[in-house]
């Protein structure tokens, strides 16, 4: 027994040092960072946590509301794995109203109908891909015996009703890709591609070629310039939901070949035109154009549903959805989730209410006070976001009891061979995740930096700096 005493009170006198000297290294890292020029009229925090024990190895300003930027996708997803489940997934469907005749004329509509599915048309996963899902709803035509429709093709996108943007997202961002609104029927991530080709020299204009999707009713006004050799992509498209006009602004980097990807205005109408072109292609016509159920509300049109389904369309997993939600940072993957968190909690179906599930969940399963996640919405694309280091910290602890765990940890990227999460908007860094130290200890992380001054690029390997000490 006494050996096993003093075993054990060598292991304790060893953790206790190493949770001193990590302390020391980080405060010694941190302190020497905030002397930083770029940080003289910056904000920050940082929030290290034994992911074992949740013991506090280092806080800094860890009660400081600040804007997270991306980082909040980790909160965001973390609730959706609690409340939604892994193999949680959304479901699209095709169907008709009215009946088809011996000679295969649908008296009536077809109707595709949106059941929030962030990933319908996404070239991302197998079974999602435009053209399979296309080539699918086609044969689900054909095999009801349907070769003509005395109608149109009606897509339903009222669940999530209207608004498909957070209130606090900013005109520069809504009509560039990662604007791309939450809609209750999304298709091809909601956004398009256009080839852009430089002028001759700087200064001249740039064109776009052409874009990969002809997008329904829109007129695209380019304003772009040819920018100096290395300026790269500083297009920027402006637009809102529902509009038929788009603005193309700023300049294209003279050595620049790549393609600039915006949000579509409208993704239900986009569908109903993709998938009445094949049908048509097919020999299936329609007497009438594509029409979206919020179309037919405004103008006064009686909608009714269908009668009958033909198709059914289940998306990936929650699991799938978030790894590429953390990896590639999608804006509108976390916004659908805001909605869909709202919507399956039994609320009515808003960002207000969807951000307010996530905090009233973390409050209730940690005791974390709602006023420390101030969200806006789920993605951290808002400037008006705020959070502290320390929930963030906590939350990320909190996952490595659940089931769930290594499917959140491998939605993760890797940078500064660290598995963490960034994020950055205007004068904003941002990085939370996960590291196992030198002696072995897993710990968990949140450090935000707000307000710098200068290269985002310099600052970046100064925070990378003091999160090396972790390792």
């Amino acid at each position: 027994p006494m050996k096993i005493f003093i075993t054990f009170f060598l292991c304790l006198l060893t953790a206790v040092s190493f949770s001193q000297d990590l302390s020391r290294a980080v405060e010694k890292a941190f302190d020497h960072f905030l002397q930083d020029e770029q940080l003289k009229y910056a904000s920050s925090s940082l929030t290290v946590l034994n992911a074992e024990t949740g013991e506090v190895l280092f806080s800094r300003n860890g009660n400081m509301g600040l804007a997270p930027a991306s980082t909040l996708k980790v909160v965001t997803s973390a609730t959706a794995f609690n409340l939604l489940g892994t193999e949680f997934n959304w479901e699209t469907t095709l169907g008709y109203s009215g009946s088809v005749s011996a000679s295969g004329v649908l008296n009536g509509n077809l109707i595709l109908t949106g059941g929030g599915d962030p990933t319908l048309g996404s070239w991302r996963y197998e079974l999602t891909k435009t053209n399979l899902l296309l080539n699918k709803w086609i044969k689900a035509v054909q095999k009801s015996g349907i070769k003509k429709i005395a109608g149109r093709l009606i897509t339903d996108d009222r669940l999530f009703g209207t608004q498909t943007l957070p209130s606090g997202w900013i005109w520069q961002d809504i009509g560039n890709y990662y604007g791309a609104g939450a809609n209750s029927l999304s298709w091809h991530e909601n956004q398009v591609d256009l080839d852009f080709k430089p002028g001759a020299k700087v200064g001249d204009a740039a064109t776009f070629q052409k874009s990969d999707s002809d997008i329904l009713g829109v007129k695209m006004v380019n304003e772009v310039k040819t920018g100096s050799a290395g300026s790269g992509d500083n297009v920027y498209a402006f637009s809102s939901p529902y509009t038929n006009i788009v603005y193309l602004r700023g300049t294209y980097g003279i050595d620049l070949k790549k393609p600039i990807a915006i949000s579509v205005p409208d993704p239900a109408l986009e569908v109903g035109r993709s998938l009445q072109h094949v049908l048509e292609k097919a020999g299936i016509s329609f007497t009438l154009p594509v029409i979206t159920s919020r179309q037919m509300e405004i103008q006064d049109l009686p909608f009714r549903g269908p009668d009958k389904l033909i198709s059914t369309h289940s998306s990936p997993s929650l699991s799938q959805v978030a790894y590429w939600l953390n990896q590639k940072s999608i804006n509108l993957y976390a916004e659908q989730l805001v909605k869909t968190l709202a919507w399956k909690t039994g609320k009515e179906i808003s960002f207000e209410n969807g951000t307010e599930v996530i905090r009233e969940f973390w409050n209730k399963k940690l005791g974390i006070d709602k006023e420390a996640i101030n969200m806006v919405d789920g993605s951290g694309l808002s400037p008006g976001n705020r959070i502290t280091t320390r929930s963030m910290a906590l939350i990320l602890q909190s996952a490595k009891a659940e089931i769930w765990f290594n499917d959140y940890l491998e939605s993760f990227p890797v940078y500064n061979n660290m598995k963490m999460k960034s994020g950055s908007i205007n004068d904003v860094l941002a990085y939370a995740g996960y590291q196992n130290s030198s002696s072995g200890t897993p710990l968990v992380f949140s450090f935000i930096l707000n307000n710098f001054h200068g290269s985002s690029t310099s600052v970046r390997q100064k925070m990378f700096r003091v999160l090396d000490t972790l390792k």
